[in-house]
Order: structure tokens, then sequence, then C-alpha cells
């Protein structure tokens, strides 16, 4: 460190939660990707399973685009896994129906994510998981809800360095 540089003042809490956050994801990827299911499929699965939701609101509850959206309920098709189908509420609007061997996988890949998160957490002393999980959850719903909209959109996790 040069003399000119900045003293950290506080601990880099961006790139600690970008790469576990990083490291998650990817764990959780290999995880799905064992029996053919990305993060995003799962999650269009175990949302449309909870009751009927259009894919525009699958969409919101994944924080994905519509292109995404798109390709991702296409694959879920294909595998046979999900379907779309005429609203019983609005005829006009398409929801996404999950097939019988959709919730199959949906209660399989479910079981995955919970042993990624039980993973991660069981990494701590028990007492570090109850404040790490409050402690986010109250990040989550307070002080970080929102995201804010600058100049330019934030896109990729940092690098330590």
């Amino acid at each position: 460190m040069t003399a000119m540089a900045p003293r950290r003042t506080e601990p880099d809490l961006s790139y600690l939660l970008d790469h576990t956050s990083h490291v998650l994801r990817t764990r959780m990827a290999a995880e799905l990707g064992g029996i053919g299911l990305t993060a995003r499929m799962h999650c269009v699965l175990v949302h449309a399973l909870e009751e009927e939701r259009t894919q525009a609101q699958l969409a919101e509850i994944g924080d994905m685009d519509k292109t995404t959206m798109v390709v991702t309920v296409d694959a879920l098709e294909k595998a046979g896994l999900a379907e779309r189908r005429p609203s019983s509420a609005d005829r006009r609007a398409r929801i996404i129906a999950v097939t019988e061997e959709g919730a199959k996988v949906a209660r399989e890949s479910q079981r995955i994510v919970d042993g990624v998160h039980e993973s991660a957490l069981g990494s701590l002393p028990e007492e570090e998981r109850e404040v790490l999980v409050r402690a986010l959850n109250r990040l989550a719903t307070g002080h970080l809800e929102t995201p804010v909209e600058g100049p330019r959109p934030a896109r990729r996790a940092r690098q330590r360095g």
C-alpha cells in the first residue's frame, strides 16, 4: 500500500457479500445441475406450485427479465416439467402450470437447495448461524431492501484486490 492509498476504516462488506454469494451460487448450480435444473428453473417450479401465477409474476419473484423468463419456461416445457396454460381467473393471461413430474423434481430440487444452505450455515458455530441469518434478514428487509439506480448499473461482483 502506498502512502497515497486511502486507509480502510470498515471491513470490505461488498467483497464479503459478493464472494460468499458467488460461491454459494456456484455450489447451488453444481448440485441442481445434477438433476438437470438451473437455479432459475428451480425458482419457477417452486413458486408456480405455491399458487396460480403468470409468467410475469414468476419473473418478478425470480428477478428475471422477460427474455430470461421465456428461455427458462421453454426449458421447463421441453423437459416436461411445466407448461403454459390460460389462467382460470383471466383467460387473457397465461400461467405456468407444473406437471406431476415437475412437482417431483421441485421436491428434489428443494431438498438440494436446503442442503446447500444447511451445509453453508453448518460450517459456522450454531450461535453465529443465528446471528448471521438474523442480521442478513434485517439488512434485506431494512437498510438494503431496495436497490438504488445509478447512472451505470452494477453488473458483476468485485474481485478482491
